[in-house]
């Protein structure tokens, strides 16, 4: 049995039913993805495979971490910082999420204000949104400093415990940052556009997207959302665990 379908010049095309009707259906750019920006489709798709890395150095890591007989350092006092003469466990990587978490906000607000056309403000909160994100980086870079000047920890040793920690610290949390690097570059290129206002008037160039259209600033949201996102799982299993 075939249903009818109505093409845009009002002709029916015949539709199969069942599973042939769904492989059909989604086969269809026009009926599956019309009016769906391209540029957000490929960054969830991209977002989708960078979600099986992520997950594949985590559980790597979790099969290391409980599989090891050597002692595995504590979190709480492999970063923790002094100050004023007292040992604070965490403190850094607590004032590094609050900083992350606090950058998808400002990202959140620049989408709305760019929707608006409020150019000004999705300046603005684009601007914010890399400075939190490079600060973050530089946070990350004072962390692996100090871990590998003061407390000789490399890939493949570590004084404190396992040796298997140095190589999971820095692969997981170096992978992750170079994210965030990649995101603040962007950001700040996507704040130019938005300043100069290519987007309004569509000029020539990399990332300008279409007259009037505010969606690649939307669709770096999603990318800085998803790194922000990733953060709370490593923070969970790396440093809480």
């Amino acid at each position: 049995m075939m249903q009818p379908v109505t093409t845009s010049s009002a002709q029916s095309l015949p539709l199969p039913e069942g599973l042939q009707g769904v492989v059909a259906d989604w086969s269809s750019d026009q009926r599956a993805f019309k009016n769906v920006p391209w540029g957000k489709a490929m960054m969830w798709i991209f977002l989708l495979s960078d979600t099986f890395v992520f997950s594949c150095f985590l559980v790597a890591y979790m099969t290391v971490r409980t599989s090891t007989t050597e002692l595995w350092p504590n979190p709480s006092v492999v970063f923790g910082l002094t100050l004023f003469g007292k040992e604070i466990p965490l403190l850094l990587i607590a004032i590094m999420t609050f900083v992350l978490i606090s950058s998808s906000g400002t990202m959140a607000m620049a989408v709305k204000f760019g929707y608006e056309k409020n150019r000004k403000m999705s300046f603005i909160l684009l601007l914010i949104t890399a400075a939190l994100g490079a600060t973050f980086v530089g946070m990350q870079a004072f962390e692996w400093t100090k871990l590998i000047v003061d407390e000789g920890i490399r890939p493949w040793g570590n004084p404190m415990g396992a040796a298997q920690f140095g190589a999971a610290f820095f692969m997981i949390t170096g992978f992750h940052g170079t994210h965030v690097s990649i995101g603040v570059i962007f950001l700040l290129i996507v704040a130019a556009k938005v300043l100069r206002g290519d987007l309004d008037h569509e000029r020539p160039g990399f990332l300008t997207g279409r007259k009037g259209n505010y969606e690649i600033v939307e669709i770096m949201g999603l990318y800085w959302h998803f790194v922000d996102l990733v953060w709370v799982f490593i923070f969970a299993f790396f440093y809480l665990w």
